[in-house]
């Protein structure tokens, strides 16, 4: 069936996490180094951190209460207010004759100061941010509010983000077909539907 909507990831999805995060998180980090706590992996964590959420994190990398707590308060604060360049790519998928629904997981100000500099508030119907310090609401909850709202069939609806253990395995749950995008190489071994440029999408709508 033809696909009637795309649910969209932010992050690694629309545009490349990797040149904005050294200067977007620098307080955070350089918080962290000043403490003296932290026993990890710092260059993992930098990477993680620009993928998955700060709340993903505290347990794998074993972070005090201290880092939490200050971090958390720092984040919360965090925006960037630089332009931000989409991928080249991104036009053919604003192109698509679908309705797309934005929905990102993180800090609220931070997210939306994201899709402020990005300037593609007016590509999307909706937009969404899970903030997870703020509510217990889920990307999967968004979903089923989307498709309810606008009396969507789960096989209208095709979902597209960077992550299997987020957006595409709250998709998958929902009956919704998931479409990996990996133009970062993240997820070379992935088994589902997976695409590198958005010029592979139209096989799947």
């Amino acid at each position: 069936m033809k696909k009637k909507a795309l649910i969209l990831d932010l992050d690694n999805t629309l545009f490349p996490t990797k040149i904005i995060g050294e200067e977007l998180f620098k307080p955070l980090i350089d918080f962290i180094e000043e403490t003296g706590e932290f026993s990890g992996d710092m260059v993992a964590f930098k990477k993680d951190l620009m993928r998955k959420p700060f709340q993903k994190l505290t347990p794998a990398y074993k972070l005090s209460e201290t880092i939490v707590q200050k971090g958390t308060e720092i984040l919360r604060e965090l925006t960037y207010r630089k332009n931000i360049n989409p991928y080249p790519d991104y036009e053919i998928l604003k192109g698509t004759d679908c309705k797309k629904f934005l929905v990102t997981a993180g800090f609220t100000n931070m997210q939306q100061s994201k899709v402020k500099q990005l300037g593609i508030e007016k590509d999307f119907e909706e937009i969404h941010i899970a903030d997870p310090d703020k509510s217990v609401r889920t990307k999967k909850d968004v979903f089923a509010a989307i498709l309810k709202k606008y009396d969507l069939k789960p096989e209208e609806v095709l979902v597209i983000g960077d992550d299997p253990d987020s957006e595409i395995i709250a998709g998958k749950e929902l009956g919704l077909d998931t479409l990996l995008y990996d133009q970062e190489n993240f997820n070379p071994d992935y088994k589902g539907h997976r695409i590198t440029n958005y010029s592979e999408l139209r096989r799947m709508l």
